[in-house]
């Protein structure tokens, strides 16, 4: 019989936004190299799989090792080397997670629970990015596997069940969301940029997203209007032609560097009537404000300024914060069903081998049986054949149901233990170590059983 595999815990060591600044985080991001996880994973030997995360706002390395202690010192090692950083600074800006830990960061990553924006789609999208990488390497197996798909499943399952992602927390997605509120469809609306900033360009962005048919950029310096418009598939005017450009346009977002107002009241009320008082929808995002704020005293004219979509994003990420709480329930129960499913992996390899032990010995003893039983035709051999099996089955029946419910329980390490032993099944029940058993009975003892000992 071949021995089995020692069993593997999981590891994760990162930084991100909350404890480590930028230049920190740059240094460990492997952006210059083709194939990052194959590199992290060619200098981590104790690591029998990695998948690793790199974004601007984190860097991780999710392992999979049956020498965690090991494996923490080579990621340590390996973070050293490639950053040139000093010790104290990897070790007050990164954080360690083994076993449930590394279960529940990982569920709340894929779940954009511990993101910069709570509730934000991009993660994982990244998560999945590098999960999809570590494949192509071959440097993910069944531990990571599963617990990247059951990420995957989680972070849905959030989102299915909770607000978490449904409310705008920026100041340029809050412009966008509240001229759905207005307009119902942004479908075959035509907005207008005045102004090339950067708060502007993401609405357009957002804009475009939800279906805005055509898009004009109007600035002061022309040739900016034109790259940011190429870049938006938009149209460019200058500031002189402003007002033929209000008569078509349905949704307005300004935000020059201009010192004063350049929109006034009386300017829009001229062009209601070409527009045969259609909705206009002003989005003042400048400081100080580019709108003159009377145009919200014309009939359906409509005018938020910077101040009034900052309330709106305040009150969304408290929201936010309300939903994050069912989250983390749901993240909690999912937590235990993944750490039922890797005790199940502890005693999957004991029944197998009491199964094939078994088996083995009923094999044996009916064959030196038969030996003497040549009278028997076939018909009755079948039907000793078929006793057999069926008592094998019996007699192993209620161990294997004693075992599978000894995995939920605190004093399962010893149980598979014992029953490892007692039915010598050394080289089959590789994941149950004597230290474990020891610890349990509260002595010292730190030799593992495993493969190298049975060979000692």
């Amino acid at each position: 019989m071949q021995p089995k595999e020692t069993r593997r815990d999981i590891l994760l060591f990162g930084v991100n936004h909350k404890t480590a600044p930028v230049e920190v985080r740059e240094r460990l991001a492997l952006t210059n190299r083709e194939r990052p996880v194959r590199y992290v994973y060619d200098n981590l030997p104790s690591c029998q799989e990695v998948v690793f995360l790199s974004t601007c706002n984190r860097v991780e390395i999710i392992a999979a090792s049956s020498q965690p202690q090991r494996a923490r010192q080579e990621i340590l090692d390996f973070w050293l080397k490639i950053s040139a950083l000093e010790p104290s600074v990897i070790e007050k800006s990164s954080y360690d997670f083994s076993g449930v830990s590394a279960i529940r960061h990982v569920f709340r990553v894929a779940s954009s629970l511990d993101s910069m924006v709570v509730g934000e789609p991009q993660i994982l999208g990244q998560l999945k990015d590098a999960y999809r990488l570590a494949l192509e390497e071959g440097c993910s197996g069944q531990l990571l596997n599963k617990l990247m798909h059951k990420a995957f499943s989680v972070a849905k399952k959030i989102r299915t069940e909770t607000r978490i992602a449904s409310q705008a927390v920026s100041i340029s997605y809050a412009a966008v969301e509240l001229a759905k509120k207005i307009f119902g469809e942004l479908s075959g609306k035509k907005a207008m940029l005045i102004g090339a900033g950067e708060m502007a360009e993401l609405a357009a962005q957002h804009l475009k997203t939800n279906g805005i048919e055509e898009l004009v950029v109007a600035n002061r310096t022309l040739e900016r209007a034109v790259d940011l418009a190429r870049s938006l598939d938009g149209k460019a005017i200058s500031l002189e032609e402003l007002d033929d450009a209000l008569i078509e346009t349905d949704i307005v977002i300004s935000s020059t560097g201009a010192p004063g107002v350049i929109i006034e009241k009386d300017r829009v009320k001229k062009i209601m009537r070409p527009r045969r008082h259609r909705l206009l929808f002003f989005i003042d995002i400048a400081v100080p404000r580019d709108i003159d704020p009377g145009v919200n005293d014309i009939d359906n004219v409509y005018l938020f300024d910077i101040d009034e979509l900052k309330e709106v994003v305040e009150e969304n990420k408290a929201e936010r914060q309300k939903e994050a709480i069912k989250a983390e329930r749901i993240i909690e129960a999912e937590v235990i069903k993944f750490q039922s499913w890797l005790r199940s992996l502890d005693v999957v390899p004991i029944i197998k081998g009491l199964q094939e032990k078994a088996e083995s010995i009923r094999k044996r003893e009916l064959a030196r049986t038969m030996k003497s039983l040549k009278h028997l035709d076939e018909k009755d051999k079948k039907a000793i054949e078929k006793l057999t099996s069926s008592l094998v089955g019996k007699i192993l029946h209620d161990p294997i149901i004693f075992l599978k419910k000894g995995a939920e329980t605190e004093n399962r390490e010893e149980i598979l233990f014992m029953i490892s032993k007692l039915f010598s099944l050394n080289g089959l029940g590789q994941t149950v170590s004597l230290e474990d058993y020891m610890e349990t009975k509260g002595k010292a003892g730190r030799k593992s059983v495993n493969s190298k000992d049975a060979q000692a």
